[in-house]
């Protein structure tokens, strides 16, 4: 069976590129992670050479392929020293403002539509509204995947109720997992639930690359990328490394909300990346007994700032207790209330997007 000492002694043969002993001796090893036959390492290496982060990662996976009983291998790599601060983060939005942040981009196989779900503040639901859109274009027709770049807070796997590990696969390093012909990656179905991730911005940003490359995501139409709140490190990667169709902002109509929502939109026009547009969650509340509207949040200020910014207004989805509730228990509106108002604005906004983003021929 397989544990963490069988692991370490595999590594223990590794000899440390940088260093005098082996990689387990020169603490390069941080964490060991087994799920049946599958093992994720976390290890730090001081140095942000490509060549020597390549060789280190083909080494130590070798190592622990030889082991019996492992069936695959996910490697992270933090580049630098535990405890030291880390200029990466300011590297890399440096280079993505001032420098070319399409430069190492490179498509996706197979996957026609890149479309990033992101709100720059959290609590306006985003997750809810990247899993029920993606259902949505999944109902019309298309090949969907979701990928969950919430490194800090995943949440994909609770709302589609998915309690799974993903298995090594067959042309790329991760299979992704699948739940009702929905392809899934997120860190969730890696970690154990409760556990918080406690990691700097250069393991953020390889975790999200790694979900990018490595993934054998296979022939999709969209992929709907859940970005975590923010304009930091996951976005900036995610431009840096794939060609994004769009972007997708959610909002409410809450003044706060509105100010963070135009900051995520300008920042994804600073690196060249298209807005597809803005859609207003929260937007209004039905009373379920006499059917009055109620505009808890207030009204019309995402269209509003859909005029100044020059951008679309994607929709509005109202406050529902079912919405909230169906997330919780990982059964998402969309596909288990076919008569919904809710669903219907959700079908409407799928809809706009495959105007918008038509799947053309694939890469």
């Amino acid at each position: 069976m397989l544990d963490r000492g069988r692991i370490e002694q595999a590594l223990k043969a590794v000899p440390d590129i940088l260093g005098d002993g082996d990689v387990v001796s020169e603490k390069r090893v941080e964490k060991i992670s087994i799920e049946g036959g599958s093992v994720m390492l976390t290890m730090n290496l001081p140095t942000e050479d490509p060549d020597i982060k390549r060789a280190f990662e083909d080494q130590c996976r070798r190592a622990v392929k030889a082991v019996e009983g492992v069936a695959g291998v996910m490697i992270l790599i933090k580049s630098t020293e535990p405890g030291e601060p880390s200029s990466t983060q300011d590297q890399g939005r440096a280079q993505a403002v001032d420098g070319d942040p399409w430069a190492e981009q490179a498509p996706i196989p197979g996957v026609k539509n890149i479309i990033a779900v992101s709100s720059a503040k959290g609590g306006v639901g985003k997750s809810t509204v990247c899993v029920n859109l993606a259902l949505a274009l999944q109902q019309r027709g298309m090949k969907v995947g979701v990928m969950d770049a919430d490194v800090y807070g995943p949440s994909i796997h609770l709302l589609l109720d998915v309690d799974e590990r993903p298995r090594p696969g067959r042309t790329r390093e991760i299979a992704p997992v699948e739940k009702d012909g929905l392809k899934l990656m997120s860190l969730g179905f890696l970690t154990d639930r409760g556990s918080p991730v406690i990691w700097r911005g250069p393991i953020v940003m390889g975790v999200v690359k790694k979900f990018l490359q490595e993934v054998e995501w296979g022939e999709l139409d969209y992929l709907m990328i859940d970005m975590p709140p923010g304009t930091g490190d996951a976005q900036l990667t995610l431009v840096q490394t794939v060609p994004l169709t769009g972007a997708i902002i959610v909002t409410t109509s809450s003044e706060l909300a509105l100010v963070d929502a135009e900051k995520g939109l300008v920042m994804y026009r600073s690196v060249k990346a298209p807005v597809l547009g803005i859609i207003e969650n929260m937007s209004y509340f039905l009373c379920p007994h006499c059917g009055e509207r109620t505009d808890i949040f207030g009204h019309g200020a995402g269209r509003e700032i859909c005029e100044r910014l020059e951008t679309e207004f994607l929709g509005e989805l109202p406050l529902d207790p079912e919405l909230r509730s169906g997330g919780d228990r990982g059964r998402p509106i969309v596909k288990f209330d076919q008569h919904s108002p809710v669903t219907r604005a959700f079908l409407e906004m799928a809809d706009r997007i495959m105007e918008m983003c038509p799947a053309g021929p694939r890469r």
